[in-house]
């Protein structure tokens, strides 16, 4: 029943935004005061497009909206004959769109849009919609589920990625002075090894019902990923000793959300199978600004030329080991952002899955080689934020 809602904390990347477009609720986060301003009763306009709120409009401007919603309404009809079409630049180079996924419920999104496959699986509401760690059946189960939803799509599935701000009540995380540093993801599954191999089991298990991929999340440093891998290695031998079927053809890849992983890539690249780019925390943890932290909210800053400097690095680094690169943050459904994306050479890009066929569209009007003159200018050429959107604009405006 959820008509939309605004709130006075928060970023476009914290999980109630997130959540918010998973669900298609139009939302507007971080506006510092709204909660004072609005009276109970109050008829309210919350543009979710333009991040705009609208407190007792007047009737103009109410019919001006209605108008809008119309338009849009149009629009996403438009949208929607893309549904079964291949997602193709102008000039024919093919890319992946994929969506996030954050329970086996948010399948009928993800085939109501299109999407070619899962590019994120957050496990870990697994955990947080359980009274106790979930069991190696019910993980397997929703595994499960999954796989054979997509009709053999491939499927990353991101292990447990609790902490920072999401917690668990009946796992005891020490009290931390900066959780989003801290004690989380991976380094709670290395830590946790039961936990962790429970988890491991459950996705080999599954593995014979689709196209698997495996993603550890918050990897620092190459031997925690050796590590993870050894674990899963090991859990693999077990599962076939005791006679249980497991695919070989699982590829095991890392989410670059550190910018110590992303500036080492061409390391990681020689031994994962694939990369997803988390720019959630990539982007907070490179202009060292929370996400979270609407005082901050300025420097997250995705187009800013120093993270698509570190993008094109870990692009270049996957490519030259012939392995493939996703990304799985916000910043791959951000429509100024794809015309970079897509010059970068991203190979995958998933999103919230209402997003996917906006994104489609637009890949279908832009050149890839020009947008990757236009990735390069922006790399060399602009010094600020400003400049980038600048270019990205004239570009635009150029192809409408």
């Amino acid at each position: 029943y959820v008509k939309g809602f605004v709130t006075d904390i928060g970023g476009r990347t914290s999980h109630s935004a997130i959540m918010a477009r998973s669900l298609e609720i139009p939302a507007v986060v971080g506006t510092k005061e709204v909660t004072q301003v609005i009276a109970e009763g109050d008829m309210v306009i919350i543009d979710g497009l333009q991040g705009d709120i609208i407190i007792r409009p007047d009737e103009e401007t109410i019919a001006v909206y209605k108008e809008k919603a119309a338009a849009f309404k149009e629009q996403q009809l438009e949208w929607a004959k893309l549904k079964d079409s291949k997602s193709l630049s102008k000039d024919g180079k093919q890319i992946e769109i994929a969506a996030n996924i954050g329970t086996p419920k948010d399948l009928t999104g993800v085939i109501e849009n299109g999407a070619e496959g899962i590019g994120l699986y957050r496990t870990e509401f697994l955990y947080m919609d359980s009274e106790d760690f979930p069991t190696e059946d019910e993980q397997y189960e929703a595994y499960k589920a999954v796989l054979e939803g997509v009709n053999g799509q491939a499927v990353v599935v991101r292990t447990m990625d609790i902490g920072g701000d999401k917690e668990l009540p009946y796992l005891q995380l020490p009290e931390e002075m900066n959780p989003f540093l801290g004690y989380r993801a991976v380094r709670i599954s290395l830590a946790e090894t039961e936990m962790f191999r429970t988890q491991l089991r459950a996705l080999l298990r599954a593995s014979v019902h689709g196209k698997l991929r495996i993603m550890f999340p918050m990897i620092a440093t190459v031997n925690e990923f050796r590590d993870a891998k050894a674990i899963l290695d090991e859990e693999k031998a077990k599962l076939e000793a005791e006679g249980t079927e497991v695919s070989n053809e699982i590829q095991v890849g890392i989410m670059i959300e550190i910018p110590a992983a992303a500036v080492l890539a061409h390391q990681f690249a020689k031994e994962v199978d694939f990369f997803s780019i988390g720019t959630n925390d990539l982007i907070q943890y490179t202009m060292a600004a929370d996400r979270m932290n609407e005082r901050v909210s300025y420097l997250y800053q995705p187009y800013n030329p120093a993270i698509l400097t570190l993008l094109k690095h870990v692009i270049d680094s996957a490519h030259a080991e012939g392995k493939w690169v996703g990304m799985c943050g916000e910043m791959a459904g951000d429509q100024t952002a794809v015309p970079l994306l897509l010059g970068l050479g991203l190979d995958e890009f998933s999103m919230s899955a209402s997003s996917v066929l906006k994104t489609r569209s637009l890949v279908a009007k832009l050149d890839s080689k020009e947008m990757e003159k236009l990735a390069n200018k922006a790399i060399n050429e602009c010094a600020t934020v400003e400049e980038v959107i600048a270019l990205v604009e004239e570009m635009q405006e150029l192809i409408k």
